[in-house]
């Protein structure tokens, strides 16, 4: 186990290449981004993501979602792209919002239960960014074991996994521990599964429609 101070620029950059290395060789990473610390992987390892379920003690029930590095990386994962799903990439991303859309069916991936979906997201965080434009899409969810508070800095995330991790990489505090809104656009209209630090009525002026909320 190893913990780089990212507020360093050496230990950055060698926390990144040790990171990258970790994620492709399948190995588990915990990350800072926008809302509380992650706990990461390959997004197209089956066995690294069934690793990280584990070390959070969470079954295939619960599903992880995928950060990516770009706007244009969801192209390639999704069965298509909708004018909802762009515009509020455009209006969101980076940032806190997670889009729910049909995975492309070509894709060699085991995320959990997840119905033949996807949940995305590009978290504004200058350390993720750069790992995710490094290594690609990565699964990710909240760095905390089940039951446990997400941890939001690097230091509480080594006391919940300890050696199940190989790299952490320290970004800072990282603030108020509030969820991301999720939204889903796999049917007929935008549905509000989660409000976040992205209100509803935010998402609803960027739509110029009217948004459903989960209940």
């Amino acid at each position: 186990m190893t913990v780089f101070d990212c507020g360093e620029r050496g230990q950055r950059e060698d926390g990144l290449g040790a990171a990258a290395s970790a994620v492709r060789s399948g190995r588990l990473v915990v990350i800072p981004t926008d809302t509380v610390y992650g706990i990461g992987c390959d997004a197209f390892s089956s066995t690294a993501v069934a690793g990280l379920l584990a070390a959070k003690n969470r079954g295939p029930d619960m599903p992880v979602g995928v950060l990516v590095g770009s706007w244009t990386t969801i192209d390639g994962l999704v069965l298509s792209v909708p004018h909802t799903a762009r515009t509020l990439v455009e209006a969101f991303w980076p940032g806190d919002l997670s889009i729910v859309l049909p995975h492309a069916p070509s894709l060699n991936w085991d995320l959990g239960n997840t119905g033949g979906t996807v949940m995305l997201r590009m978290p504004l965080h200058p350390v993720a960014i750069e790992l995710l434009r490094e290594v690609g899409p990565m699964a990710v969810s909240s760095a905390n074991r089940s039951g446990q508070p997400p941890a939001s800095t690097a230091q509480e995330a080594v006391d919940q996994f300890g050696d199940l991790v190989g790299i952490y990489l320290d970004g800072g505090p990282s603030g108020d521990p509030v969820p991301s809104t999720i939204v889903d656009l796999t049917g007929d209209e935008p549905l509000v599964l989660r409000e976040g630090a992205v209100s509803v009525a935010a998402v609803r002026e960027a739509l110029g429609t009217e948004v459903r909320t989960a209940r």
